[in-house]
């Protein structure tokens, strides 16, 4: 690495949200909270990251109130007094250790199996009962009044993440769950008010940003996590022109997102022919808004190459690239993922110079979903 890292460690001023610096965790799904309640464990966990120069701590996915809500045995739930007792227990820590921490608002729908708690008789739900682009329809087509419920879930989870102190929230738009099977025209066929368009498919989410913004105020935060791709398809673009992404951003801007975290694979690469810009640089450029940029940061290969049986150890990568892109105003904070499950002083190592001794990334580390 030949460029200094300390533009990093710059402090992060916006109207809503205040961080020591423009690192941020990446949210990643461990399994490790036994009937939805993260433990002291967990509580130590986040710790770790937060006690390294880590700016900004967003959780694992965490379920809103829905019985098709969760989609993986363990994963932590955002309602009911022991879970949020929990959650509590984790942003005392963070804030312990001079961080800050979002809770990532989550319901998978479709990806929902027969059988995941709490009540395994619950199917999957989805806009149309599509798992994915060409399926057939395998679950629940969701009702008006399942869309109104998931929506009021949506907005008791961010009232309840004000109660308990969190910094703020972000809600997870992106990689095929529920959010995104509306965004996305593969999995939402529907023909009403909540299908058509492009811009007609950002309805649901309008309104649980709205209804998000209505439980906590005009001064909480609200991040908007979304991606192009899915986990059903790499290459899938919502938005393939600049133009069309315009049209996509505006009502998910104008309903009240402050950061939009953008989701890629790799943050190095341009989003479209024309342009170096990622997909961050656009969704500044076209919202004005902060963002957060995401995607092998510090490693060598992609997150989907680590997860294969037969995948290598994973080699750090210097971030001189990340650091020219930051310093020509492309992103405003850095979401890091893997390289910070293999090493919790991951950002207090890279900002000593100390590249040396950062640990490396393998299969079986503490997070199993990206």
């Amino acid at each position: 690495m030949s460029l200094s890292p300390e533009p990093l460690f710059t402090p992060f001023e916006s109207p809503k949200l205040t961080l020591k610096n423009r690192i941020a965790m990446a949210p990643m799904t461990r399994m490790r909270s036994p009937d939805g309640v993260p433990g002291q464990d967990v509580a130590d966990y986040y710790r770790r990251r937060a006690e390294n120069q880590v700016g900004l701590i967003i959780t694992e996915g965490t379920v809103v109130d829905h019985p098709a809500a969760n989609g993986y045995p363990g994963i932590p739930y955002f309602h009911g007094d022991k879970s949020l007792a929990g959650w509590a227990n984790v942003v005392k820590a963070v804030h312990g250790a001079g961080g800050k921490i979002f809770p990532q608002l989550w319901h998978v729908g479709s990806v929902r199996k027969a059988g995941t708690p709490p009540d395994p008789t619950v199917p999957g739900y989805s806009p149309s009962g599509l798992a994915k682009a060409g399926g057939k329809v395998v679950c629940h087509e969701m009702t008006k009044d399942d869309i109104r419920a998931v929506v009021k879930a949506f907005g008791d989870a961010a009232r309840a993440a004000k109660d308990i102190g969190m910094d703020g929230v972000e809600l997870h738009g992106a990689h095929g769950y529920l959010i995104d099977q509306f965004f996305w025209e593969g999995t939402n066929r529907r023909t009403d008010e909540y299908g058509g368009s492009l811009v007609k498919r950002t309805r649901f989410a309008v309104e649980v940003i709205e209804a998000v913004r209505k439980a906590v105020g005009d001064d909480f935060p609200v991040m908007l996590r979304w991606s192009q791709w899915k986990q059903q398809e790499y290459t899938a673009r919502l938005a393939p022109t600049p133009e069309e992404l315009a049209q996509f951003l505006k009502p998910l801007n104008d309903a009240g997102v402050d950061i939009f975290h953008c989701s890629t694979r790799r943050y190095f690469l341009p989003e479209f022919d024309g342009s170096t810009l990622n997909l961050a640089g656009w969704t500044k450029q076209l919202t004005g808004k902060p963002v957060m940029t995401v995607g092998s940061v510090g490693l060598d290969t992609e997150f989907t190459m680590t997860m294969a049986t037969s995948a290598p150890v994973q080699q750090v990568s210097d971030i001189d690239p990340l650091i020219t892109r930051f310093n020509a105003g492309e992103f405003d904070l850095v979401s890091v993922g893997r390289a910070l499950l293999a090493d919790p002083a991951w950002a207090s190592k890279i900002r000593a110079g100390h590249w040396d001794q950062v640990q490396v990334y393998t299969k079986g580390s503490e997070a199993v979903y990206y």
